[in-house]
């Protein structure tokens, strides 16, 4: 698909659009209005939950997935789409605390995901870009060298094919790197809607706008929505960010982190490879064809997502990165993208606790989500039709590891009560009144805390910024033009629709015609 080139002085877009989204050909589907039966319910319609309904129905089973808003609109839309076990600097810590045998687990088990892509891709003659890559874990910074060399031991103890080097191909001030050998990146959604067309033409079902609510527990399982429908399911998955179906407090064991992307064109030709810097902010780079072209997608700067500085100066850090490094000129996309982080780095695959056999989850995929939506896949596959898996353990949502869990649930929980309590704290400076066209700020209303939008056409749009989860106030996000809650992550639209949950419910919406702004 040709796609236009919109952006041609150098500057950053202003909207964000991901090319995943842009370039690809998104089917629809229709929304769930009636009670229905099936054999696996799927919550979710990303990567995750389609590839698990993909190996469900080649193992027999009748499957629909349940998406909230579009498929693949998410999360998987918003990647940088790196096929790899390369996930930063984390076998070194997987040794330290899960011991050898599972971090080597670990490894395999991605590996083994970047494999079952690729026969997928090969089976079904899939044009998606699909491209072996070596990964660069690569620092600028002396600070980092001791952690490479860590990490590089790491490598050798678990037979990782892969070395030291002190140089990379880029035109980095490097200072040493560790690279992990024959990786993969492609175009995600045109790989991932291959697998649709095969659900689809082999008996499964795909819902989008229907959102799952709460669930009877059960077997079979009674799944509720938005909309008063009802799915009763031998098996459910939860394959959406966090567990609609959270009576187990995993909110309280992950936290959200946003992170930004920009696709820009490079003045000279890339030498290849798909790189990551071990130090924050992060910087990650890896190319990609757009119009015939070669462009590179720059992407890092994470934060916790409704915290930290204004969301546009992440997007400006990363576009300083490529013009001082790579003399970029023409910058034709930016978005941004959310994922959970456990407190052990691991993510939870599995059942989710023990005397719910039939109920599954697959959360926390700490931004490498291409290989670990295909582990959730085959994990949970095996789990339903019984077949051992040498990674549940591994994986399993009720696990504890005594370090760092510990350390890492009280962190986290301070920073929620030190955000709820601020919030509610805060009285804003600005007012209605001061509010700009396409500019968006929480404000005062008569002495209450609100949070306002006004579009470039004047139209203004007022929400209550408390969050419908757990009570903590909501940030503006201009970056995307919306609201963010600092302390579980649920995102709102300027309307202040769910985005993403935890939040199941709206903001409360404050009619402005209501209101004598010009007083208040």
């Amino acid at each position: 698909m040709n796609v236009k080139n919109t952006n041609n002085d150098g500057q950053l877009p202003k909207e964000t659009e991901s090319y995943w989204i842009k370039s690809t050909e998104m089917k629809s589907f229709t929304q769930l209005k009636n009670d229905i039966e099936v054999e696996v319910a799927i919550i979710g319609g990303g990567i995750t939950g389609i590839t698990t309904a993909y190996a469900l129905i080649k193992e027999g089973f009748k499957v629909a997935i349940f998406e909230a808003s579009s498929v693949l609109n998410g999360t998987t839309g918003h990647t940088t789409a790196k096929i790899t076990a390369q996930h930063g600097l984390i076998y070194d810590e997987l040794i330290q605390h899960f011991g050898k045998e599972k971090a080597r687990l670990y490894y395999e088990a991605n590996l083994n995901a970047a494999k079952y892509i690729e026969n997928n891709i090969d089976l079904h003659g899939i044009e998606c870009e699909y491209r072996k890559e070596d990964a660069y874990l690569y620092t600028t910074s002396s600070d980092y060298l001791a952690d490479l060399e860590k990490e590089a031991e790491a490598y050798r103890k678990l037979g990782i094919d892969g070395e030291y080097t002190e140089s990379i191909p880029l035109d980095l001030n490097v200072k040493a790197a560790v690279i992990m050998k024959n990786q993969a990146q492609f175009h995600p959604l045109q790989y991932v809607t291959r697998l649709l067309d095969y659900i689809k033409e082999n008996g499964g079902e795909i819902y989008e706008n229907s959102v799952a609510t709460r669930m009877e527990d059960g077997n079979p399982a009674i799944v509720h929505f938005k909309n008063e429908s009802k799915v009763t399911a031998k098996y459910v998955i939860s394959s959406s960010h966090f567990p609609f179906h959270d009576g187990r407090g995993y909110f309280a064991r992950m936290h959200p982190e946003r992170s930004y992307v920009i696709a820009a064109k490079p003045e000279k030709t890339f030498p290849g490879g798909m790189y990551i810097n071990a130090e924050q902010p992060t910087r990650s780079i890896r190319s990609v064809t757009i119009n015939g072209e070669e462009f590179l997608l720059f992407s890092g700067d994470g934060h916790k997502t409704g915290q930290g500085k204004v969301e546009m100066k992440h997007y400006e850090a990363l576009e300083k990165f490529a013009k001082e490094n790579f003399n970029t000129k023409n910058i034709l996309y930016r978005w941004s993208a959310q994922d959970l982080v456990t407190v052990d780095k691991v993510p939870y695959i599995g059942k989710i606790s023990a005397g719910h056999e039939n109920i599954f989850i697959a959360t926390g995929f700490r931004k490498w989500g291409m290989t670990t939506s295909t582990v959730a896949a085959l994990l949970i596959t095996d789990l339903i039709i019984g077949k051992a898996n040498p990674y549940e353990d591994l994986y399993t949502p009720s696990r504890f590891v005594v370090d760092p869990s510990i350390k890492e649930i009280i962190k986290e929980n301070v920073n929620v009560a030190t955000n709820l309590i601020g919030g509610k704290l805060e009285r804003p400076d600005k007012e209605l009144k001061d509010i700009k066209e396409g500019e968006g700020s929480v404000v005062t209303i008569k002495g209450a805390r609100a949070g306002a939008y006004k579009t470039e056409t004047g139209e203004l749009f007022v929400v209550d910024t408390t969050c419908t989860h757990m009570g903590c106030e909501v940030n503006w996000n201009g970056g995307d033009k919306t609201w963010d809650c600092p302390c579980h992550g649920s995102r709102f639209s300027f309307e202040g629709e769910v985005m993403e949950g935890p939040a199941a419910r709206p903001l409360k919406k404050i009619d402005p015609n209501s209101i004598d702004y010009t007083k208040s």
